[in-house]
């Protein structure tokens, strides 16, 4: 009872104090925002995060100048994510709020975000003239200079008169890859000359010049709320990159996933300093039987079909994911940056996604010995909470990977290969549950609270429904619950793990918490909705000590990689937690057909080296380290020209793969089809061949 009485005086205390900020005119006053609605909701959502931060991060990080100076960096990175519009003079105003965002946090008195838009509303307003009068002059396509891609290398501009020449390199380059657009698209209409280049310079310019015009309409549009939301997310980012403020069309804004729907392409985008990225490719949708689009690309520009595309750079996520939705069998065109700094045109058919694709998938493969060995794929760790707490039987995948099992075993297969490529996760209870399909009982993996409180899940079953050998495929877009279990088998030394040099690295879990359910304090509630928070509340620990955040799980033998020089996984994420380790957790190792690992890498490097298809990939990746360091743009016509060649003669299969989906737009498979189409796919993969032969080396001994 006086615990009850006690929480009611807090609260009552609570409420009084914070009404008194509320009322309080504060900071806004100073910087001519008379909102006085807009102000009281940002100090009350600045007082909630607050607390829920302090209260529900793992961290448990304080809010101090360091905090503050990690949420100014991410806030002046979002403001202006490519450097067009602030001048040096500019950030050196706001960086007076660098060791100021903890005390605006304190107090509730918010001033960063207003002072910044009104700054960047009138940079927006002069680069837009800049623009209009570049255009009104003439471009020189043959003139030698370069404009540099790299945020990074550059600095803010010191004055009007380079920013713009900026600005008078960027939209030239943009003119001049119109104009090679329109001459591969028009080039039978060239021959047949019933149209110019001439003709095809000036509809080029003037397309890009609309395409700004549009661009620039849409920036001096932003509210602000939009910079408060935008001051907040970077403030919860500070904390660690999977924490985030979530502004109250949450539905629309969050990792929006479009499977399960006819408008969608199946990808998981999110908006990350500016730029709309994609996270995930979901299993079985347009997107991934495309085949072009994949995690880390950033998408630049959007257009509907031959339609004028989009520029959607610094454009809110939900706007994006708009334009990037439509009808099934219509096509969209994505211009993505790849992660090796490729520019890449992706035309997908907009359609539903295929269910079954996302679901486990088995088949037995024969190597040239006529051994068997079967292959489960493991596209995610589903399962239909829903339908479970319901009583009925939802699916999940722990279910289906039993009954794979049970089928393959019927087969007699020497051998299995478990494919976690591309898995980025899932429930984590499948995780264990799988991880028990392979071991007779034990540890699988270790949760550590805020608190330093740990917690070992466990397989408590002593059934084994494999005994065989086995091998685990991932890559870098392995993570979470898929590092969980490779991990684990990695632990017991049940499997050989095989792959890239290092999965994703997310060893965290995430809690959503709604801002509206904490809001009980009595008359505030004419400020609802507030959003939600997405906060890291926990990290995840291998049975031997270590966590898997960061560094994520090593393999025993790895493989040549595309992405071997570029920078993708958790480590290279602003303000990730960082790798440590617990007491490992005892355990007894699976030491049944136990094989020297030193044999089975030897043995395996010496095929791969005299592999035609891992060579072509080890040049490949050489040629994304070279280009991802070269950052500088040529701004010569006759360059650009070579270049694009030279990149279409690489990759031909890219035209190939993009001319077969628009041949097959409207045409749906059969379920015979569709799976001839992925045995066949398996038969080419070298990743699987070499993993078929590794498991050949187990089996001989």
């Amino acid at each position: 009872m006086r615990f009850k009485q006690l929480s009611r005086i807090i609260a009552l205390l609570l409420t009084v104090v914070l009404g008194l900020l509320l009322v309080t005119g504060g900071s806004f006053g100073k910087i001519g925002q008379d909102d006085d609605e807009l102000a009281n909701r940002t100090k009350l959502l600045g007082y909630l995060l607050r607390e829920k931060l302090r209260q529900e991060h793992y961290s448990r990080k304080p809010f101090d100048d360091t905090f503050s100076t990690a949420a100014f960096s991410l806030f002046l990175k979002q403001l202006d994510s490519q450097k067009r519009f602030l001048l040096q003079g500019d950030v050196a105003e706001l960086r007076r709020f660098a060791t100021k965002i903890d005390d605006e946090m304190q107090s509730g008195n918010v001033e960063l975000p207003f002072v910044a838009g009104t700054i960047m509303q009138r940079r927006i307003g002069e680069a837009q003239k800049m623009v209009e009068q570049l255009f009104a002059g003439k471009f020189d396509f043959d003139r030698d200079e370069t404009l540099e891609t790299d945020i990074d290398k550059l600095d803010y501009c010191i004055n009007a008169a380079a920013l713009r020449d900026r600005w008078r390199k960027i939209v030239k380059y943009q003119t001049i890859t119109r104009y090679l657009n329109l001459l591969e698209d028009e080039s039978e209409a060239l021959a047949k000359k019933t149209v110019t280049q001439a003709a095809l310079r000036e509809q080029a310019r003037e397309k890009t010049r609309k395409k700004f015009a549009d661009y620039f309409s849409r920036l001096l549009e932003e509210q602000p709320q939009e910079r408060v939301d935008r001051y907040f997310n970077a403030v919860t980012r500070a904390f660690d990159p999977h924490s985030n403020y979530l502004p109250p069309k949450i539905k629309e804004d969050f990792d929006i996933s479009m499977r399960g729907s006819l408008e969608g392409i199946g990808a998981t985008l999110r908006e990350e300093d500016g730029y709309i990225k994609v996270i995930q490719i979901i299993p079985g949708s347009a997107a991934d039987r495309q085949g072009q689009l994949a995690a880390d690309d950033i998408i630049l520009t959007v257009a509907q079909g031959r339609a004028e595309p989009v520029e959607i750079t610094d454009m809110r996520l939900r706007d994006a994911v708009s334009l990037i939705r439509g009808k099934k069998g219509t096509e969209v065109r994505l211009t993505v940056k790849k992660s090796d700094g490729r520019k890449l045109i992706i035309p997908i058919i907009r359609d539903v996604v295929q269910i079954e694709e996302t679901f486990v998938k088995s088949t037995t493969l024969k190597d040239s010995s006529g051994n068997l060995f079967g292959y489960i794929r493991i596209p995610s760790f589903y399962r239909d909470f829903k339908e479970t707490r319901n009583g009925g039987d939802g699916r999940n995948v722990t279910d289906d990977v039993r009954a794979a099992l049970e089928t393959l075993s019927r087969e007699k297969i020497a051998g299995l290969i478990v494919d976690l490529r591309n898995n980025g996760g899932g429930a984590l209870t499948d995780a264990v549950a799988i991880a028990g399909l392979f071991i007779e009982s034990g540890p699988v993996v270790q949760v550590k609270d805020s608190r330093d409180r740990i917690q070992v899940l466990r397989d408590r079953d002593q059934d084994i429904a494999y005994r065989g050998p086995m091998v685990v495929l991932v890559n870098k877009f392995s993570a979470s619950a898929s590092e969980i279990l490779a991990g684990a088998l990695q632990d017991y030394r049940r499997a050989l793990i095989v792959g890239s040099d290092h999965t994703h690295g997310k060893g965290t879990v995430q809690t959503m918490v709604d801002l509206d359910r904490s809001l009980s304090f009595k008359g505030m509630g004419k400020y609802r909705p507030l959003g939600a928070l997405k906060v890291t509340t926990q990290k995840f620990y291998r049975i031997n000590g270590e966590s898997t955040q960061e560094r994520g799980v090593i393999p025993d033998i790895i493989l040549p990689d595309r992405m071997k020089y570029l920078k993708s996984g958790e480590k290279y994420s602003e303000y990730a937690l960082p790798w440590d380790e617990v007491a490992p957790s005892p355990f007894r190792r699976w030491d049944k057909d136990a094989k020297s690992i030193d044999r089975l890498k030897q043995k395996s490097l010496q095929r791969v080296s005299a592999n035609t298809d891992f060579a072509e990939i080890d040049r490949d990746a050489e040629r994304a380290r070279k280009r991802s360091e070269d950052t500088r743009q040529s701004l010569r016509i006759d360059a650009i020209k070579a270049e694009r060649a030279e990149e279409n003669a690489l990759h031909p299969e890219q035209a190939e793969a993009a001319a077969n989906d628009r041949r097959k737009a409207g045409k749906s498979q059969t379920a015979e089809e569709r799976r001839q189409k992925w045995l066949d796919e398996l038969n080419e993969d070298p990743y699987l061949l070499e993993t078929i032969n590794i498991l050949d080396d187990i089996v001989a001994g």
